[in-house]
């Protein structure tokens, strides 16, 4: 009688690229294996050191995470930390890849290997936005500068497989970003893809910039280029507000006395809008599940990238977004040569 042995969920990790320096991904790592996910971090052993049990290296000192052209830079060098590291998972020594590089050459590398899944249109960056007590789902983040409405229908049901898989939201509500909330707002792929999404469960049509964290939406659909300013904006704004109360809780000792007693709370606010919490943005659109945390995170932050890949793949985010897209009939009908030879979608 033989037994058959499977292998513990695997996650592969570029390290290269990551503002804080491959050890500190390393420690993020063992966090994440401390959880019982093996990963295997691809970047220069040298500077990785010694690592956790449960956590393997293999040396890939070779980044592309800065080059301007990330698809030519994939196409150049086949030794780079990130091309190995999807390698890995296409060839099923991993089950999910985190990056934490540039967000272009994952997923350039992605789509010449991996490939879009069949019948979707472009992949889209979908990212959770810590807004408390309403966080909310943003897609397009940043991997299509241009879209057709086709390309937003299939984003809507996309971020709503996510949300129901990943984050456990039943029957997530899902609007346009635009300029007003009437059906007669927006430019013409806004409009056509509001026609097209009108039947779809859970569809509550448009939302402005300024319900944006209100707790209207589960998921707010744009384009990438949109996606990508509306999230630099808040971003900004959160972190000057949040500056101005510091410098204002400094300004005198009263003001001083009251931030001690304010810490506590505050504290708690600070953890709910980190945004290392989430883990940083899913590419939703491929045949495997891929994570890239933004390259300033630290250890925590890649342990949660690691923890929501694995979390994506238990739950199948990739299977269950293709089949909302086939039973709402979002899938595109001319699948051929064209779908195997995917184009890069531009970054902003």
């Amino acid at each position: 009688m033989t037994t058959t042995t499977t292998r513990a969920l695997t996650v592969a990790v570029d390290v290269n690229g990551a503002d804080k320096g491959p050890v500190e991904v390393a420690r993020g790592a063992a966090r994440a294996a401390a959880g019982g996910i093996r990963v295997i971090l691809f970047g220069p052993a040298a500077s990785i050191g010694a690592v956790a049990d449960g956590v393997e290296v293999v040396d890939a000192p070779v980044s592309i995470a800065k080059d301007p052209d990330p698809a030519r830079a994939v196409r150049a060098n086949p030794s780079s930390s990130i091309v190995q590291a999807v390698a890995a998972v296409a060839a099923g020594d991993a089950d999910a890849l985190v990056s934490g590089g540039s967000t272009g050459a994952a997923l350039a590398a992605s789509l010449f290997t991996f490939k879009r899944a069949r019948g979707v249109h472009r992949p889209a960056l979908a990212l959770i936005v810590p807004v408390p007590g309403a966080p909310f789902l943003l897609l397009d983040a940043g991997a299509n500068v241009e879209v057709r409405p086709e390309h937003l229908v299939q984003f809507a049901h996309m971020g709503a497989a996510f949300m129901e898989a990943v984050m456990g939201v039943a029957s997530p509500r899902v609007a346009l970003l635009s300029n007003g909330t009437e059906a007669s707002k927006g430019p013409e792929n806004v409009l056509a893809a509001h026609a097209a999404l009108a039947g779809m469960p859970g569809f509550i049509g448009n939302v402005e910039g300024f319900a944006i964290g209100t707790g209207v939406a589960d998921v707010i659909v744009a384009d990438g280029f949109t996606g990508n300013v509306a999230l630099k904006v808040m971003e900004g704004t959160s972190a000057a507000l949040l500056g101005a109360v510091r410098g204002a809780a400094m300004s005198s000792l009263r003001s001083r006395l009251g931030g001690l007693l304010l810490r506590p709370a505050l504290r708690g606010l600070r953890s709910e809008i980190d945004p290392e919490e989430q883990g940083g943005a899913v590419l939703l659109g491929l045949r495997k599940l891929v994570v890239v945390p933004h390259g300033s995170f630290g250890e925590r932050g890649f342990a949660r990238a690691i923890e929501v890949s694995a979390r994506g793949v238990r739950e199948d985010v990739a299977g269950r977004t293709h089949e909302r897209l086939a039973a709402a009939g979002a899938l595109r009908r001319a699948e051929g040569a064209s779908e195997a030879a995917a184009s890069v979608p531009e970054t902003p």
